[in-house]
């Protein structure tokens, strides 16, 4: 039975485990203050003409997003997201944990506008009764599969600059986003256009790790403080830094991106030629196809997915992720056995 439940259930690229095999025997310091960081993080900021940016390596996204939400409000300020944000909707409240609390929106296709984050500006008054909307948080690619352009974060950090907002763009799928049909986003954009973003290892090809990107020097003192505080200080960090070099070398983390936007493609590309609509327009590596439940059942029989609910009477909208380890195979055989039922 072949799961498309996730992005992760796969363990590494083997050009990953390779550089974890032959580095393993390495002494080094530990707390990422090795050689093998050092190179990640220079090969980023090469990639992002970022040469000023701070690098740092991270195990987990919910992690990170905490641990970088934390360092750079006050106790009183506060995050906007749309509603199906990450931080607002599969984070065990994370962010509020750390005395943040999270103003979330309506997005129907799961991105920020300017007039949405003013929306959120506008119901809060700026008096010591209430929090302080301080940080927009958006991801790329979203939860519902869809993209940011860069007229869209272009104006998104223009807005935020006018009236002193950070910018965070949670990076956990962002060779997907990188690798999509109609994108136009690059890596030396987004070290332009945000203070922070991420780099998702976890969900394409590592075997865990996020790298931080930091782009305003107001984020970097004390970094690693609040990255010790909230334990995401990894005592052999290396194993992220080893990582992260072998994805960023060669074209290899968007060589799998694309393959997994490949897949996608070929599945949303059959589903719909067999008639069924989605619940989004994604280019990106996860769909969200919706079929009547007698369907849907019957899926269930044959391959792993991940249910989003019901969408109108009788049916139900599933989410189908691809990675780069996805095999054509797997996405031919669920389009025959589709066919079938």
């Amino acid at each position: 039975m072949y799961s498309f439940r996730n992005d992760y259930s796969e363990g590494a690229h083997p050009t990953v485990l390779k550089a974890l095999t032959d580095t393993n025997l390495e002494q080094t310091r530990g707390y990422g203050l090795d050689p093998r960081c050092a190179e990640a993080a220079d090969l980023i900021r090469t990639q992002c003409a970022a040469p000023n940016a701070d690098i740092h390596f991270l195990v987990g996204g919910t992690q990170t997003n905490l641990v970088v939400i934390h360092a750079l409000l006050r106790s009183f300020e506060a995050v906007i997201a749309a509603d199906s944000g990450h931080v607002n909707t599969h984070e065990t409240g994370a962010i509020e944990a750390t005395g943040h609390k999270v103003c979330s929106i309506p997005s129907p296709d799961g991105k920020l506008t300017c007039a949405l984050v003013q929306a959120v500006l506008d119901q809060h008054d700026g008096s010591e009764h209430m929090v302080h909307p301080r940080l927009v948080y958006v991801s790329d690619t979203t939860e519902i599969g869809t993209v940011y352009t860069k007229a869209e974060l272009t104006s998104l950090r223009d807005f935020c600059r006018e009236r002193g907002l950070y910018l965070f763009l949670d990076g956990a799928r962002l060779g997907s986003a990188l690798t999509a049909e109609g994108n136009d986003l690059t890596l030396t954009d987004l070290a332009a256009l945000t203070d922070v973003f991420t780099i998702g290892g976890t969900k394409n090809g590592a075997l865990f790790g996020e790298a931080v990107v930091l782009n305003t020097g107001c984020t970097k003192e004390n970094f690693r403080a609040y990255m010790k505080q909230r334990g995401a200080i990894l005592a052999k960090g290396r194993l992220l830094g080893v990582q992260f070099s072998a994805l960023m070398k060669d074209g290899l983390y968007f060589e799998m991106a694309r393959h997994a936007n490949e897949m996608a493609g070929l599945l949303r590309d059959g589903i719909a030629k067999l008639g069924y609509g989605f619940a989004s327009d994604s280019p990106s590596n996860q769909i969200f196809p919706i079929f009547p439940d007698e369907v849907v059942k019957k899926l269930e029989t044959f391959c792993e997915f991940e249910s989003n609910g019901p969408a109108g009477e009788g049916s139900t909208c599933i989410r189908l992720v691809t990675s780069w380890a996805t095999p054509q195979s797997a996405v031919e055989q669920f389009l025959k056995k589709l066919a079938e039922v």
